[in-house]
């Protein structure tokens, strides 16, 4: 039995709750985060029970439960190509292309995640990753300083790079190899408080971009925050004071919602942390912290261009410092956005998870597609929304610059280079709507057949 295979899922659900005991080892203030959402929810469910399915509510509330992001930063191709190969061990593959730089952010990034639903259902454990682009660094000198440090730092050990190959070649890892790739994989995302740069470079980095010396300087990609999923986050903002804990000033994403679409995003501030560097100096560096997500309803593009739409017009028209101004312009200016699940399905705003309701059964006359609208209005066949996996990049460029700083830095306003991510990746990435659309083609597949 000891050779048996064991599933990538139960890989990454091993994975992500030992990360989860590192991080709250290295960011007490993390814990207290964990408890704050655990007991907001507890309080949200109380006051509603029906917020979950009855067919669906033990795998939703532990889904809830195990629910986490985390993020990671990258310095060059050769570690995103690893890391790559790292995250498939787990089931997790990469999803979406997301551009910072337009936000004064020199990176560009994907979220590795599980993609079929089932996997979603067991642990939907995923990681934001950035590449660094080096090629926004205006200054050449800083730029090839940056590289020369970056291609000198190995971020794997031996080890794990064993167990990456023999997952490859066997198709898997057994229960004891597994136990052995989580040890060993946490190594790369463990704090390392000593630098690998001496104070001046250190500060050149820092100068130039909060973000750059956050990459460059250390011995490897800390995990920089991770993300409890909360089903009021707008309860935990106004909380988190009380228990010691400073939040960022406005949650990011869309306004608060009957229905909700999305994602929403906050977090505390940063740490500041004391680093010693190679010259025996010590300083101060900020980056690690703790966010919250809730997560809402997957948009179809269209549903995704008037959301865009809508949230360009807000920022157009100025944005509040505290988050209750701001919840309130926003919420006005989504007003155009339907929130009723009746009005998102019509207007194909949204993607829905169509089922029988328990106990109806179709007519033999009504087995077809073409009658879908009149067994909804019978309620013969109900619809609910499926949950939004993925991220939002003007929502990330807020977290992370209200982490690293208010100020861009010196780095130019890059353009959007899929082509070049994909390069260092290694493979193409998965466009997240039709992972949305093959998930709703197959509840309808479930009812209606092929």
């Amino acid at each position: 039995m000891s050779n048996v295979l064991i599933s990538p899922d139960e890989i990454r659900d091993r994975f992500s709750k030992a990360m989860s005991q590192m991080y709250q080892q290295e960011v007490p203030q993390y814990g207290t985060l964990l408890q704050i959402v655990k007991e907001t929810n507890a309080a949200y469910l109380n006051r509603h029970p029906n917020t979950f399915t009855a067919d669906l509510e033990v795998s939703e509330r532990n889904r809830l439960d195990v629910e986490r992001h985390g993020a990671i930063r990258l310095g060059t191709a050769a570690e995103l190509a690893t890391m790559k190969d790292l995250f498939a061990v787990m089931g997790m593959s990469p999803v979406g292309y997301y551009d910072l730089s337009a936000a004064g952010v020199p990176v560009h990034s994907t979220a590795f995640r599980p993609v079929d639903e089932a996997s979603l259902l067991l642990n939907p454990f995923r990681v934001f990753t950035s590449l660094l682009r080096l090629e926004l660094i205006d200054n050449a000198d800083l730029r090839d300083t940056a590289r020369r440090i970056l291609e000198q730092r190995e971020i794997f050990s031996p080890r794990v790079r064993e167990l990456i190959e023999q997952a490859q070649q066997a198709g898997g890892l057994t229960t004891n190899q597994a136990d052995d790739f989580v040890s060993e994989a946490l190594k790369t995302f463990r704090w390392h408080s000593e630098a690998q740069v001496n104070l001046e470079t250190y500060n050149a980095l820092l100068a130039h971009h909060r973000l750059i010396a956050d990459v460059v300087c250390f011995k490897g990609p800390h995990i920089n925050h991770l993300t409890p999923r909360t089903l009021d986050i707008d309860h935990v903002q106004r909380i988190m004071p009380d228990y010691g804990i400073t939040p960022k000033e406005v949650i990011e994403g869309p306004p608060r919602r009957q229905v909700p679409i999305l994602l929403r995003q906050t977090s505390f501030k940063a740490l500041s942390e004391q680093i010693r560097f190679t010259d025996d100096e010590t300083g101060k560096h900020t980056a690690r912290f703790g966010e919250i997500e809730q997560r809402g309803l997957a948009l179809t593009p269209k549903g995704r261009a008037l959301y865009d739409q809508l949230l360009l017009a807000a920022s157009a028209s100025g944005n509040a410092q505290d988050n209750d101004s701001h919840q309130r312009h926003i919420e006005a200016a989504f007003a155009d956005f339907p929130d009723d699940k009746e009005a998102l399905r019509a207007k194909q705003l949204g993607y829905f998870r169509y089922r029988l309701t328990p106990g109806a059964t179709i007519p033999e006359h009504n087995v077809s597609r073409d009658n879908l609208e009149d067994l909804i209005h019978a309620r013969v066949v109900t619809f609910e929304p499926i949950v939004y996996e993925d991220f939002l990049p003007v929502s990330a460029a807020g977290i992370f610059q209200s982490n690293l700083g208010s100020d861009k830095g010196a780095v130019s306003s890059g353009n959007p280079n899929q082509a070049a991510f994909e390069a260092a990746l290694g493979r193409a990435v998965i466009n997240e709507f039709s992972l949305y659309a093959a998930i709703e083609e197959a509840s309808l597949q479930s009812i209606f057949g092929d």
